[in-house]
């Protein structure tokens, strides 16, 4: 009763029979360190070994068999190459600069009137002495008349008191008058020539208005638009004036240099030197006009360090136009058999100023240099550079040094081709040349 009760489990949980023990197998014994056993470390030996071999082989295929560098390394970089030369390069100061006339002429009426006619079209070029503008003279006609009729009455009371003057003297000596008399009357005569001066300067000032009426150029150049049509009243007090007359020719150009520049320039121009100046567009590509310098101004400007500089220009095609923005480049002076090289093969990096310089075994170097002054497209090499050398000025981007490079344009023919075209010399065509059309060619004889 009380083992059958065993057996049952208790509720909640139930038991899993479990398989009656049996006893552990011995332990293997131990593997024998020689004889048949020891394949397995042999297998991996030969493995490692295998390896070494494949990566040796690899590292000989690519790297150390002949033919592998080159078969890998860059081609030829194609380059634009220049010759280092020798010349006279200017020293060249370059400031921006302004067209400005040397005279212009706000032409403004001298006198009130109507404006009865112009005598010149807009944009005309005038002489000095132009007609251009007449005023209404009528009423400085009258004016005139009216300052002569005056002049003549008082002349009149003039010689009056003068011819009485010298009767009162030559009674005076016969004591009939006395001497006050003859003292008044003289006082009489300089006020009459007092009055009689200040007639003639009436007349003359009338006159000198009739002349305003006729209104001239001061200059020769260019009027511009006309301000004031006819049949309008003009005043002296008018701002605006009838018309503005701008010479050109010649004409200046005011630009300005960094103020460290001016001694040099003002010990060149105490020398007598004269100085050329020219006149670029405002791209500072394209030459408008040629001049000279002429001043200097006399102060510094302290907001931008720099000075003032006047120069002359002929302008007598007149390329050059008032308040035009140009480019001016003032010579200073010439350097003789400068070293100059092209200023596109002039770099600037970690070495410094360098270029690269083309080697006779076709790669380049990287040449360290010092510049000086630049004229145009070429820069003055004061060292590390001599007359002859080949330098890069195309293509620099591509390069290091040592690189192996190809001059662009030099495509060489392999040794023995044939030369079959029409333009071999006759002689020197090899027999298979083809003839060319309506010629005839004798066969070279066999050597």
């Amino acid at each position: 009763m009380d083992q059958t009760r065993s057996d049952i489990a208790p509720p909640g949980r139930l038991e899993v029979p479990q398989a009656p023990s049996r006893a552990a197998p011995p332990p293997l014994p131990p593997a024998p360190r020689s004889g048949g056993g020891g394949g397995g470390a042999a297998l991996r030996w030969i493995g490692i070994l295998l390896g070494l071999l494949v990566v040796g082989w690899l590292v000989w295929r690519f790297l150390l068999a002949p033919g592998a560098k080159t078969t890998h390394a860059q081609p030829p970089q194609p380059v634009g190459v220049a010759k280092v030369t020798t010349g006279d390069m200017r020293v060249v100061l370059t400031g921006l600069g302004t067209v400005t006339p040397l005279a212009t002429i706000t032409v403004q009426t001298q006198i009130s009137g109507q404006l009865m006619s112009v005598g010149f079209k807009e944009g005309q070029i005038v002489q000095k002495g132009d007609f251009l503008a007449q005023i209404d003279p009528r009423p400085y006609q009258v004016s005139l008349a009216q300052a002569e009729g005056t002049l003549a009455h008082d002349e009149g009371l003039l010689g009056q008191a003068k011819s009485d003057l010298a009767r009162f003297v030559l009674l005076n000596r016969q004591d009939s008058i006395s001497k006050q008399q003859v003292a008044d009357q003289q006082f009489l005569v300089q006020q009459d020539q007092g009055t009689v001066a200040y007639d003639r300067a009436t007349v003359d000032s009338a006159k000198l208005n009739l002349t305003y009426c006729h209104i001239i150029s001061p200059v020769t150049g260019r009027v511009g638009l006309r301000l004031v049509d006819p049949g309008n009243y003009v005043q002296t007090s008018s701002a605006t004036g009838l018309v503005v007359v701008t010479q050109l020719q010649p004409i200046s150009v005011i630009f300005v240099l960094p103020e460290d520049d001016i001694p040099e320039i003002e010990q060149q121009m105490q020398a007598g030197a004269t100085l050329q100046v020219s006149a670029y567009d405002r791209s500072n590509t394209k030459l408008i006009a040629q001049g000279t310098l002429t001043t200097v101004d006399n102060t510094v400007d302290t907001t931008t360090g720099t000075v003032k500089l006047r120069a002359s220009f002929p302008n007598t095609d007149f390329a050059l136009f008032p308040n035009q923005f140009v480019n001016a480049r003032l010579v200073l002076r010439t350097i003789d058999q400068a070293v100059e090289v092209p200023t596109a093969a002039v770099q600037h990096g970690a070495p410094g100023t360098f270029v690269y310089v083309l080697k006779p075994d076709g790669t380049v170097g990287v040449q360290v240099i010092q510049t000086g002054v630049t004229d145009g497209d070429n820069m003055q090499v004061t060292s590390g550079l001599q007359a002859g050398d080949t330098v890069v000025v195309d293509g620099t981007d591509r390069l290091r040094e040592g690189a192996k490079v190809k001059v662009a344009g030099d495509t060489p023919q392999p040794q023995g081709a044939p030369n079959n075209g029409p333009g071999a010399p006759p002689g020197e065509q090899p027999q298979n040349s083809t003839p060319v059309p309506g010629h005839h060619r004798k066969p070279v004889p066999a050597k």
